[in-house]
């Protein structure tokens, strides 16, 4: 079902914060600032999958996060996603920001696909929905960026409600593929890979790995006695960037014998 007629329905509906509930207003000042949570931070879920990228976030999955990010995403709250990405704005600078040389190209912001059926069922792609949003906040602020949606599923993936990080990682394993002519426009720039949420850290895993599956056969076909470093730069310079992420995962440093810094305060 396509989601033109939540847009309608919001025009006529009374409309209630989609993190608190609070009437008359699609998001409460309170439930904004929830969103920047303590400011764009590097997170680690534990355990860690094999070949996940440095990945940044914006604020602990909990409370009004939690609840905005299922507003937009399963309720139809299509207005929410100006503000969820403006959080993924921060989240990615912060993210683009820790990869050497990211001032060389635009920013490629490339989205974790949903699979066909929950696009259908929701009749919008949230993640997709969001880093647009978060490209033009950032092209606001005077960055060049594209968002560039060269990922797809190959194959059928069960849902992941329910399974624990080794079930996801099985389900996801080999699951994305880079569609035909991604690699060389991926090649342009310095690429951020983007998402709403990481729980596990399995799909911005996958994601990872199929970028990195067609790096050399890219590099091969570059003809001979040009430059290829530019190009293998961009694959191999991977980060994330991420709206929300457990609680857990906002530890600033693991191996620090001193109190880490988590959501809400310190232990």
């Amino acid at each position: 079902m396509r989601g033109w007629w939540r847009e309608i329905a919001g025009l006529v509906l009374p409309v209630a914060c989609g993190g608190c509930g609070r009437p008359r207003t699609e998001l409460c000042p309170e439930c904004a600032e929830a969103l920047t949570g303590p400011g764009p931070r590097r997170v680690r879920p534990e355990p860690e999958p094999a070949g996940l990228p440095a990945v940044h976030a914006a604020a602990p999955y909990a409370d009004a996060v939690r609840e905005v990010l299922l507003a937009h995403k399963e309720r139809g709250a299509l207005a929410l996603a100006g503000p969820l990405g403006g959080a993924l704005a921060g989240a990615v600078e912060a993210a683009a920001g820790a990869v050497a040389g990211s001032g060389d190209g635009p920013l490629l912001l490339v989205p974790v696909p949903s699979s066909r059926r929950s696009v259908r069922a929701r009749g919008h792609d949230p993640t997709r929905r969001i880093a647009l949003a978060a490209a033009g906040r950032l092209r606001r602020a005077g960055r060049d960026v594209r968002v560039a949606p060269v990922l797809r599923q190959r194959r059928y993936v069960a849902d992941q409600a329910g399974l624990g990080a080794r079930g996801r990682l099985a389900n996801l394993s080999g699951a994305l593929e880079v569609v035909p002519g991604g690699a060389r426009l991926l090649a342009a720039g310095t690429v951020v890979l983007v998402d709403d949420l990481m729980t596990t850290g399995a799909s911005l895993a996958e994601a990872a790995r199929a970028l990195g599956a067609v790096q050399l056969s890219f590099i091969s076909e570059i003809p001979h006695g040009l430059p290829a470093a530019s190009a293998q730069h961009g694959f191999e310079q991977r980060a994330a960037a991420v709206i929300a992420s457990s609680p857990a995962s906002f530890e600033i440093n693991r191996n620090s014998s001193r109190s880490w810094i988590v959501a809400g305060g310190e232990r």
